[in-house]
């Protein structure tokens, strides 16, 4: 089997097991997520912060979000445009969405699109994650060719890449791509990972 098709394999395999969790299991895991982002410093106080909207069993943000509008910082949802553009648009409880070409709700009319790099903090969705910062996605490569302007860049810097996944989408190893772009921190159900910290043994050091 060619790498392509061991990609697309792990990706259906990951796919199936986040899509199996019960309901009181993924509210345990917004719990913890919450926990964990609440040690990441620019979680608390970067104004501009990017997310996603939870579907196919990706880990919700819904403990996540509300807490930003109180401390007055702005959140911001991802939406497709043409060519595959990828641009970030304010997103507030209550705002209209409506489905794209994906199924996944989007911000109806936005007033203002943000680029990539107009963004502080992105909470990046995946399948999969290694603590090195690789990162597997869906596939369509939406983020990598969005933040691409990052490989050029000593990291970390902003905007600061954040995976998002549950800790089984952990695997020991993910090989990168030359287009892939690396995350600088990885916020799981049970901890943050730092990927600019990782050891020969894997573990993250403060």
């Amino acid at each position: 089997m060619d790498a392509i098709a061991q990609r697309r394999e792990l990706r259906q395999q990951l796919a199936e097991q986040r899509r199996a969790l019960k309901p009181p299991q993924r509210i345990a895991a917004a719990q913890g997520l919450r926990r964990s982002l609440e040690q990441l410093p620019e979680y608390l106080t970067d104004a501009r912060v990017a997310g996603y909207w939870a579907s196919h069993g990706e880990l919700p943000l819904n403990l996540v979000i509300p807490p930003l509008a109180t401390r007055g910082q702005q959140f911001l949802l991802p939406v497709i445009g043409p060519n595959h553009r990828l641009r970030f648009a304010p997103w507030q409880a209550g705002d209209d969405v409506q489905p794209n070409r994906y199924g996944i709700p989007e911000p109806v009319e936005p007033k203002e699109l943000l680029e990539p790099f107009q963004l502080d903090l992105v909470l990046v969705p995946l399948l999969a994650f290694d603590r090195q910062g690789n990162r597997l996605g869906t596939g369509g490569g939406y983020y990598d060719r969005g933040f691409a302007f990052l490989r050029e860049q000593v990291r970390p810097t902003e905007p600061l890449l954040v995976g998002i996944g549950y800790a089984f989408q952990e695997l020991p190893q993910i090989d990168a791509e030359a287009w892939d772009v690396p995350l600088d921190y990885i916020a799981t159900d049970l901890e943050l990972i730092d990927c600019h910290a990782s050891g020969e043994d894997g573990e993250a050091r403060a």
